[in-house]
């Protein structure tokens, strides 16, 4: 699939409000050097585009995404979608061809004057393909490339991205991986497959990362489950990932809450600002409004505490610059059982120390890290390929289970050895086997039993690491 092209098809999960573009959205342009821009949608406003022209925003307001526009007189026009072509192949080769200024004769100057004439760039594309004296003795590859270059220097056109959770997170990954912490759109989708999120599941998440953790998870959830993000300031984090996808309020509002560190803490009482008039009557409607809203967040505060004590939640997913192993700790009491932990980390290292410790406490299953591995192709007709430039990583992800520690469960491996050692004891006193009954009616509980022990290890007791 050609880069930018295939996952902008994707239609947008019920309830994101996605499919058209509204007033006050967020919204990401593709211009003609294949680079993405972003804007907020204001009416009545002009929107610049530098050298690809400017028009004005109220003609992208209520149209479908995805569409492609061409820049006239700040006036858009839709342009049809383009098709893929058949490229025959020949024996030509770019084995003697000059590109100089010597094959090309149109000057600066010249494609200036053209340009204010009003000729379109298709129009100039071809003029320029008219004067060159070698573009006859091209292949038909480099005659697309050729199209192609010139088309993103003087075509004044751009079409528009549908924010998908792969569009938006690759735009930012583009941007500036540092502040996705080194997460891939393929490295977030594996974190969400890792930790089960589903519709109607209730998970804990601790965000660092712009909030593309919590917009993954939003977008998953549709509008179904519960969120509850643990951060490190006072007031509701900023998710900038988030206000890309233009989650209505409808859709977020039901499902996500925040509280921060020193409000997860069971032993900590809130300070909040009274909610009552200090002279038992309200002086007036301001002081009332004001008041009334200092109750509805302080009870929200309350009943988001109430919630998270209470546990029993799907997952925990963690993206964040502090110590993993704290934050995990923290927050496993409040997990269910065969919950899944996932954690992030742009370095391995921080994960390696994770896994060293949680493998050796009850309570954690099969501790495990990968990597994702990513290569993108070009697949277009008599034309596939990889693509040349990748990213070198998108991070590491440790991946456990809760399970609940029972210290009267016990291993089948063991008591399959313990059975063995004593029938092996009745033969050699009596000459012939005998079976040899359990001591108890019930059988043991069924454990999995860790998948890196090998027979070069001895054998470890595993009975405190029943699954419940």
């Amino acid at each position: 699939m050609d880069s930018g092209e295939g996952p902008s098809s994707v239609s947008q999960p019920e309830g994101t409000g996605a499919t058209k573009i509204k007033l006050g959205d967020t919204i990401l342009l593709r211009i003609p050097s294949g680079d993405i821009r972003t804007l907020k949608l204001e009416k009545d406003s002009t929107i610049n585009l530098g050298k690809f022209g400017s028009f004005f925003s109220n003609e992208l307001i209520d149209q479908p995404y995805g569409l492609a526009y061409d820049i006239t007189d700040k006036k858009l026009t839709v342009l049809p979608p383009k098709g893929l072509q058949e490229v025959e192949d020949t024996d030509a080769t770019n084995e003697l061809i000059n590109d100089g200024q010597a094959v090309q004769p149109l000057t600066v100057e010249e494609i200036e004057a053209l340009k204010k004439s009003g000729l379109s760039a298709s129009e100039i594309i071809e003029k320029q393909i008219e004067q060159h004296a070698n573009f006859q003795l091209k292949t038909e590859y480099s005659k697309e490339k050729y199209k192609k270059r010139k088309e993103a220097k003087y075509s004044k056109s751009f079409s528009t991205v549908i924010p998908t959770l792969f569009n938006v997170c690759e735009y930012w990954f583009n941007k500036d991986p540092s502040r996705l912490r080194d997460i891939r759109p393929d490295t977030l989708s594996q974190m969400l497959n890792l930790a089960s999120i589903r519709p109607g599941g209730r998970y804990l998440a601790v965000d660092d990362a712009s909030g593309v953790v919590v917009a993954g998870i939003l977008d998953r959830l549709g509008g179904k489950g519960r969120l509850i993000t643990i951060c490190d300031v006072d007031s509701p984090p900023a998710y900038p990932v988030v206000t890309h996808m233009n989650f209505s309020k409808e859709f977020t509002t039901p499902v996500m809450s925040s509280l921060n560190w020193a409000t997860a803490d069971e032993d900590y009482t809130p300070v909040l600002p009274s909610s009552e008039p200090t002279s038992g009557s309200y002086k007036s409607d301001a002081q009332k409004t004001r008041l009334n809203k200092r109750k509805i967040a302080s009870n929200a505060l309350f009943q988001t505490r109430d919630e998270l004590f209470n546990g029993e939640f799907d997952g925990l997913i963690v993206a964040s610059q502090y110590d993993p192993f704290s934050i995990v700790q923290k927050l496993f009491p409040y997990l269910a059982g065969s919950a899944s932990i996932v954690v992030h980390s742009p370095q391995v290292h921080v994960l390696s120390d994770l896994h060293g410790k949680l493998r050796d406490i009850p309570g954690y299953l099969g501790p495990a890290i990968t990597e994702a591995f990513l290569r993108r192709y070009q697949v277009l007709p008599g034309r596939t390929h990889p693509m040349m430039n990748a990213s070198g990583s998108g991070g590491f992800i440790l991946h456990v289970i809760k399970i609940y520690d029972d210290p009267n469960a016990s291993s089948v491996m063991a008591h399959r050895h313990k059975v063995k050692k004593l029938r092996a004891e009745n033969t050699s006193n009596t000459g012939t086997p005998t079976p040899v009954q359990s001591k108890t009616a019930t059988p043991s509980p069924t454990v999995i039993e860790d998948a890196t022990m090998t027979e070069a290890e001895p054998m470890k007791d595993h009975s405190t690491n029943a699954t419940s």
